[in-house]
């Protein structure tokens, strides 16, 4: 697996989502690969802090940024 891959297939790792095949080469890849391993906690521990914002809570300017930069990932 090579590192475009593994961030093509982060998300579905973390929900424990990949086939059996897919997952044991993620695991593999993570194991040997410093950045991607570094890349994958970054993403879960991004989960879990903006799992704790109450959306009730931020502004509309802040509200609208994330939008936006929600709209601007590449879509697969």
């Amino acid at each position: 697996m090579t590192c475009a891959e593994l961030v093509e297939l982060v998300t579905a790792y973390l929900e424990q989502a990949l086939d059996p095949e897919t997952e044991q080469r993620f695991v593999e890849h993570l194991a040997l690969c410093d950045g991607c391993e570094i890349y994958v906690e970054q993403i879960r521990r991004t989960i879990a802090e903006v799992g704790q914002v109450d959306p009730q809570h931020l502004s509309a300017q802040t509200r609208n940024g994330l939008m936006e930069a929600f709209r601007g990932f590449p879509r697969s």
